[in-house]
Formats: structure tokens, sequence, C-alpha cells
């Protein structure tokens, strides 16, 4: 049996956390396909908490009129959430999830969601217009 150098030990160590490694890459992208699909969002359209929120996808040419009026609607996947009738600047994150311009840090599962929760945040106060640059 050859002798244990620094040399063996460091490169069996390096090919088992470069095997590690790859191994948990795949599970994570593997369980978060199914949420990256965005033609499975649905519109809404509900009264929550006495707001009116309404989500829908975007259409991307005549939103904002101009030429730089799609800009937003490129984080929102092509997808407008309104509360009470004022565009809520949402985000699709990479693994699937939401955020809004109320509630940044509180990633949520849908643009529904993230409607509600931005109601929930607002707490009563109006959402003012964000502008787009």
């Amino acid at each position: 049996m050859p002798d244990l150098t620094r040399r063996r030990a460091l490169t069996a160590a390096a090919a088992l956390a470069a095997a590690a490694g790859a191994q948990s890459l795949v599970a994570p992208a593997a369980t978060a396909t199914p949420h990256r699909h965005g033609g499975s969002l649905e519109p809404f359209d509900e009264v929550y908490k006495g707001r009116r929120i309404q989500g829908r996808p975007a259409d991307m040419g005549g939103m904002g009129g101009g030429t730089g009026g799609g800009h937003h609607h490129e984080h929102g996947a092509g997808y407008a959430v309104f509360v009470d009738g004022v565009e809520l600047h949402v985000m699709r994150n990479a693994d699937g999830s939401w955020i809004s311009v109320v509630s940044h840090y509180d990633p949520v599962a849908t643009p529904r969601a993230a409607a509600r929760a931005a109601v929930d945040e607002l707490q009563g106060a109006a959402l003012l217009p964000f502008p787009a640059n």
C-alpha cells in the first residue's frame, strides 16, 4: 500500500469536495424548476382587507406608452400587480419566489401573495406610484 502523502490527501479531499458540491447543486435546481414556469400564473382580482388587488400578465407593448415603458415588467416576469389601481412593482427571484417594492425582504410564493403582503405592510396607507427610472 502506498504511503499517504500530503499531496495525495489534498487531492482526495478536493475530489470529495467537488463531488459533494456538484451533487448539492443538482438537487436544488431540480426542485426549483417547476416554480420557474411563468406561463402558469393566473390573473386575479379580489378585495383583500378592504383593498382591491389585481394581477395579470403584463401587456409588454402597451402599458406606460413610450419606448421605455416596459422596463419594470422585465423583473416581474411579464406579470403586473396593482393595489387600488396603482401598480405594485414586483420581481421574480431566481428560486421562483416573488418580492415587491413594499415587502422587498419577505419573499412569497405568488404575485397574489406579494400583493397581500404589500397591503399588510401598508396598514391602510396609499400605495404611491413608483417611478420606472
